[in-house]
């Protein structure tokens, strides 16, 4: 994916994420259009030994394991950015990814699935803290 492509599906994905609609503040008949609509799913991680560089390359090769499960769509994998400083930019976790997947019932699936069983079991002494963002597009 050169730098042009990861800028444009970035740029998108953080629009669809920043339009977001929280599901439980939606009607019935939004609930069975929204349960259809593709999610998006970032996760942010934090590692228990930042300055490691073997955990870090552990847990990113553990995350690419992930792209293996059908319901994924799209898997991207990354670390922050040496953007500009903007009081609105946290860079204070060590890596992230970012999944598409076609529905609430895909992304519910993958949770128990197998692969994403065996990454959490394989992986989970790497990070000391994780935060999952999960938006439904608005």
């Amino acid at each position: 994916m050169t730098d042009q492509q990861r800028r444009r599906f970035l740029t998108q994905a953080t629009a669809v994420a920043a339009t977001a609609t929280v599901a439980g503040s939606l009607s019935a008949s939004e609930k069975e259009c929204t349960a259809m609509s593709p999610l998006i799913h970032n996760v942010y991680f934090w590692l228990k030994n930042p300055d490691s560089q073997e955990d870090r390359d552990a847990l990113i090769a553990g995350l690419h394991t992930l792209r293996e499960v059908p319901h994924v769509q799209s898997l991207f994998v990354g670390v922050p950015a040496s953007t500009m400083e903007r009081g609105v930019i946290d860079t204070s976790y060590h890596v992230s990814e970012m999944m598409m997947f076609n529905s609430v019932a895909d992304q519910d699936a993958y949770q128990t699935h197998p692969l994403h069983n065996k990454f959490v079991e394989e992986c989970s002494h790497l990070w000391e803290r994780v935060v999952v963002y999960d938006s439904l597009s608005a």
